[in-house]
This record gives structure tokens, C-alpha cells and sequence, in this order.
């Protein structure tokens, strides 16, 4: 498991000596509307229900989500975030070769390293703004069996437009390709752009619950793919491995009187308004790069005399968390990661960032 996921607010917690409330967390892309209206509380209502098994197929769950996205039943797994289908991928698949669209979330490398797998990276280039180069990818994926794509990508907030998927997954049939869209519903476009439809049997598509509805603690996903595929994945699934408070959350919020779809729309159109105040306060700073984004964070490059470490610890000092990406394969540490907050939370961010960067660069000059 990689060191330097996002999230990690206790170790910088213990570090500076403070609670763990108190640090400003925008390295970890979490929606900051959420959890919906209505959901603590419900969940507080159906607390005593840890006192019985959950469902041990999460079948009401499964009911839910097949409802609200209008899938076939059988086409939807539940999982304890899609983190646990993740790691099932190649032994569910058979997998012996797999090529990672890069650079992107380290636990699809973790899953084959620790199910001995065989596994390569094709990596989106800087110079076209991490935008993948589908043609090249097609000639790459003749050596591979199974291939990984994360759309919208983490951590460059690329989206590969829906046309270009489907090109690229009907020219090889006899491939698996692997779309995680974890964050696909912050996407203006997620309900033109998602593959949860594709008529594809060769696609197997993650959804998860823990980004746009802020409830990563519940650990509640879906895998949604043709029988074919359903089929291999079940002998991997654990009996009870959604809990019964994670599974009564995924019924709640599939549940269209709930208002899901209408709190989906007040984020993005609210992440869309908080990256443009964000970027446009360094318009006069040249030193700093923004890659566009069609996620709830952005992608920074650093100027030559800066470095994500000193930026992480820099905005640390203050109590605010950003993403160092040096580890990213094909990134270097000139790039940081920020996912947006509340208003007044990211104009701070900005302010600080700016004032950091603005130092640095009267610095070098003199």
C-alpha cells in the first residue's frame, strides 16, 4: 500500500501537536457539501441495526442502486468500497497483463503486485495536459489482457469523452477494461459520459458512494458489469462485507425522494464556481500551472524554484493539508494536489498558496 494517500490528517495532527479537527483537509476529495440532507440522521434512527447481520448479499442495496440508475439487477455487485473489488480484479478476471492508464491511484498497481500479476503503465503526457492519447493507447493494449482506466482520472481530473471509450473498448473485445468512476458525479457531463449503460460484456464499471455523498467511513461501493463478468466476481465477494449501516445509507440516498440528484447538481455547479475564484487568484502569479479539471480537485504544477515538499510543509505550518503528488508514477514534485472545501476554506487555501509561492519566487530574485 502506497505511503501518501490523501487523507491522512492524524499524522499531521500529531505532528503539529493539535486535533485532528482542527487541520484544513484538501488533500482528500471529498465532497464538502455532504453528507445530503437527512442522512445522519436517518442513519442515527437506524443505529440499533448493528445488533443483527446485515443482509449478507446487500440485496436492498443492490435493489436500490439498480433502481435509480435503471440497470438490471444482475448486472450490480456491493462491495466494502470498490477498493475490495480493486484488489479482486485480476484473480476474478484471470488476469496476466495488465496496463494502467497513467499517472492515477496507486491500488490498481497495489492489486497486481499482490496478486502477482504482470503489470505496465501508459502514461498521459504533460506537454497534451495528461490528456490521454487514445491511438497510442490502442496500438499499447494489444500485449494485455486486462486494462485500467480511472475517468474522471485522479489525480490530473481528466475525462476521456464517452465516444472515445467506446471506440477504444468495441475495437477489443476480447480485453477487459476496468473503468473506475469514483468521481465520475462531479462530472457536468457524468450523465452523458458514465459507461454504468454500457452494453459492452467486456467492461466492468466502479462506482463509489465515498467522494460525492462524503461518507468514506462507511466503505460502500458498486461494481456494475455484464452477467459474463458478474459471474467471475461473486466467488471473490465476501459474505456481510457491506455493513448494515453502510447498506441502509446506499438505500437512503438511492432513494429518489431523498433528493440525490438535486444535491449532485448543487455541488458540481458549486466545485465549478469555487476552481474558477480559486485559479483566478494567482492570474498575475506565472510561476503556478492549473490543469483543467472535471473533479471536485485540481491538478497544480509548481515553478522551477518550488517544490511539493516545501509547499506541503510550508501550508502545514497553517494547519492545511494539500496532496503531495511526487509519488505518482509520471508525475514529479513539482505537482500538488488541492481538492476544493467550503468558500471561505479554499479562498484561504488560495491566499496562503499565493503568499507562499509569491515568497519564494522575491527569494530567488534577490
Amino acid at each position: 500500500m502506497i505511503s501518501g494517500h490523501g487523507g491522512n490528517i492524524y499524522r499531521l495532527a500529531s505532528e503539529l501537536g493539535c486535533d485532528s479537527s482542527a487541520i484544513i483537509d484538501m488533500s482528500s476529495n471529498m465532497n464538502p457539501l455532504g453528507p445530503p440532507n437527512g442522512l445522519i440522521a436517518f442513519l442515527k434512527k437506524n443505529f440499533a441495526s448493528i445488533t443483527s447481520l446485515p443482509e449478507v448479499d446487500s440485496n436492498e442495496a443492490i435493489i436500490s442502486f439498480s433502481k435509480y440508475y435503471n440497470i438490471a439487477q444482475n448486472r450490480v455487485l456491493a462491495g466494502n468500497g470498490t477498493t475490495q473489488f480493486i484488489y479482486s480484479i485480476p484473480k476474478a478476471l484471470c488476469s496476466k497483463k495488465v496496463l494502467i492508464l497513467g499517472p492515477t491511484y496507486s491500488d490498481y498497481e497495489d492489486s497486481c503486485i499482490m496478486n502477482k500479476v504482470q503489470y505496465e503503465y501508459i502514461m498521459a503526457e504533460e506537454c497534451s495536459s495528461f490528456i490521454p492519447d487514445i491511438d497510442m493507447l490502442k496500438n499499447k493494449i494489444k500485449r494485455f489482457d486486462t486494462v485500467i482506466i480511472c475517468n474522471p482520472n485522479n489525480p490530473t481530473g481528466v475525462l476521456i469523452n464517452r465516444c472515445d471509450l467506446e471506440s477504444l473498448i468495441a475495437s477489443y473485445p476480447d480485453k477487459n477494461f476496468i473503468i473506475d468512476e469514483s468521481y465520475m458525479p462531479f462530472s457536468k457531463d457524468r450523465n452523458h459520459q458514465s459507461l454504468l449503460k454500457s452494453c459492452h460484456i467486456n467492461v466492468v464499471v466502479l462506482h463509489s458512494m465515498s467522494k460525492i455523498f462524503r461518507i468514506p467511513g462507511l466503505r460502500t461501493g458498486f461494481l456494475i458489469a455484464s452477467k459474463e463478468n458478474i459471474k467471475k466476481f461473486l466467488p471473490f465477494v465476501l459474505p456481510w462485507s457491506v455493513n448494515s449501516i453502510a447498506q441502509s445509507a446506499a438505500c437512503f440516498i438511492m432513494n429518489p425522494e431523498n433528493g440525490s440528484e438535486a444535491f449532485i447538481e448543487k455541488t458540481v455547479n458549486f466545485l465549478e464556481k469555487e476552481k474558477g475564484r480559486f485559479i483566478k487568484h494567482f492570474k498575475d502569479i506565472s510561476e503556478i500551472k492549473f490543469y483543467p479539471s472535471a473533479t471536485s480537485f485540481i491538478l497544480i504544477k509548481l515553478g522551477k524554484n518550488h517544490s511539493a515538499k516545501e509547499i506541503y510543509k510550508q501550508l502545514s505550518y497553517d494547519k492545511i493539508l494539500i496532496r503531495n503528488c511526487s509519488n505518482f508514477k509520471g508525475l514529479s514534485d513539482k505537482f500538488i494536489r488541492i481538492s476544493m472545501k467550503t468558500s471561505d476554506l479554499n479562498m484561504l487555501a488560495a491566499i496562503k498558496l499565493s503568499y507562499i509561492i509569491s515568497n519564494i519566487i522575491k527569494t530567488n530574485r534577490t
